[in-house]
């Protein structure tokens, strides 16, 4: 069979309540949910199969339409975001007007938590709840045979209108067995960073699942089970990138340094391998320590992206983010001692937030000394604690992502947490916020100075005109 991959385009993206100088210039992350299907069906499938990256592309719909038409394929599998849904959308349609008879199979965090409205929608032929690898290739195998799908853990389809789910499939153990995501799949140099130093980056994986309980944050698809890669399966995969001419990484995990001992292994095992690449990771600032930061920086960390949240402590504890302005103030020291460039991720707009908590979260910002700051406004994302508490208490007046999972509509708003502030006067303050932590000289001429090369002062001068002309 003729299986084709795609991630969608993001013309219609829900941009919501999160507009993001920092993200809107880190470049294309490689689709690598379904880089590994596709390097799982590689190893242990007998198909032809084709990985489209609509966004690296950059793609339009009639492009895209070309390019499915070209491939013929028997199996369109897509990757579906909640915040990309109507660009999903598009794209089943595509696919259908071409050949009805072409079996569409989504998947992603959306088909997760909305599995009922999800294969509602027209042309949507099967889900894949959760982890994808196992369930996509048995699929594949049995997908003219209705009554062998049943017995495949973590479908979604309909048989004679009636809607079938077949449970979600139990989490992978021991994850060193996956195959790693089939990178030469796609046009991998074009994936870049404002972050980065280099110009060919990629994203990678070396767990799934994290153990924290942050209201605002939820991964339902990987569940809350910390499972961790080995250090020699991570550099074993790193390894394979530099040999294509990648040098550049981001550790995607949500939360890297979970177990301490392993990361410090991954560090030696780098340093043992010789290998001269640059990396970043995103963590917590209470599972750092100095021995860490110093390897780390020694096998060639170049950033570190700090979820802080906020400069309050009693959002703190609102939030259940389990750290303290304190740690975070110590491991930014240590941090900076080791000269390793940090990212500190930030919000406003959270439940019983006033402007002190806000004017606070200004403050610390600049305390902290990041050499970036991300900041957006809360969106309560569906799944999340938030979003409950918010249904519960009628803060939030309806379930706005349910509706928009069975009716997804262009004209969508997400919500906020209006208790205290309006979305206009929470943007204002984000303008506040960015400006003022970004426009201030000393920032400038320090960045100025720390500029390597022309191709990275072109990266950060348009980042910097966007801060300037935000209004």
């Amino acid at each position: 069979m003729n299986v084709l991959l795609i991630n969608p385009l993001r013309k219609n993206e829900i941009i919501g309540n999160n507009p993001s100088i920092i993200e809107e210039e880190r470049g294309y992350n490689p689709p690598l949910g379904l880089l590994y299907i596709a390097g799982y069906l590689e190893k242990y499938a007998k198909h032809n199969i084709t990985v489209i990256d609509s966004q690296v592309e950059k793609l339009d719909y009639s492009s895209l339409e070309s390019r499915v038409r070209s491939i013929r394929p028997d199996i369109v599998g897509i990757t579906a975001m909640t915040m990309t849904m109507i660009d999903v959308i598009k794209t089943v349609d595509i696919v259908k007007s071409l050949d009805s008879n072409i079996k569409v199979i989504l998947g992603g965090p959306h088909v997760h938590l909305f599995p009922e409205e999800t294969i509602d929608l027209k042309g949507v032929d099967y889900l894949v709840l959760g982890e994808g690898e196992v369930t996509f290739k048995e699929l594949l195998d049995s997908v003219n045979d209705k009554s062998r799908l049943r017995d495949i853990p973590g479908l979604v389809f309909k048989d004679n209108g009636k809607i079938i789910n077949t449970g979600v499939r139990p989490l992978i153990k021991n994850i060193d067995e996956v195959p790693f995501p089939a990178r030469h799949m796609v046009s991998y140099k074009k994936y870049t960073s404002l972050l980065s130093k280099g110009n060919i980056v990629t994203t990678i994986f070396t767990s799934r699942g994290c153990p924290y309980k942050c209201t605002f944050c939820d991964r339902p698809h990987l569940g809350k089970m910390f499972r961790a890669r080995s250090p020699e399966n991570v550099v074993q995969e790193l390894e394979e990138c530099v040999k294509m001419g990648i040098d550049n990484f981001l550790f995607y995990d949500d939360t890297f340094s979970v177990n301490k001992k392993r990361v410090i292994d991954i560090c030696k095992e780098i340093i043992k391998r010789k290998l001269n690449i640059d990396w970043d990771i995103r963590t917590r600032v209470d599972n750092v320590n100095e021995e860490m930061l110093r390897l780390m920086k020694k096998a060639g960390c170049n950033g570190i992206h700090y979820g802080i949240e906020t400069g309050s402590e009693k959002i703190l504890k609102v939030l259940d983010k389990g750290i303290t302005i304190e740690q975070a103030n110590r491991i930014f020291e240590l941090t900076r001692k080791y000269r390793i460039p940090t990212l500190a991720y930030f919000m406003i707009g959270n439940p019983t937030e006033t402007i002190d908590d806000i004017n606070t979260t200004f403050k610390v910002m600049k305390m902290l000394k990041p050499d970036y700051v991300h900041l957006t406004i809360l969106t309560p994302f569906p799944g999340t604690k938030i979003y409950f508490d918010g249904l519960k208490s009628g803060i939030i007046k309806k379930d706005y992502w349910r509706e928009f999972a069975k009716n997804p509509s262009p004209d969508f708003v997400p919500p906020h947490w209006d208790e205290i502030f309006n979305k206009n006067e929470l943007k204002d303050l984000l303008i506040k916020g960015y400006k003022g932590f970004y426009m201030r000289p000393s920032y400038v001429f320090k960045k100025i100075l720390d500029l390597k090369s022309f191709n990275e002062f072109k990266k950060k001068a348009v980042a910097g005109f966007k801060v300037f002309a935000m209004n």
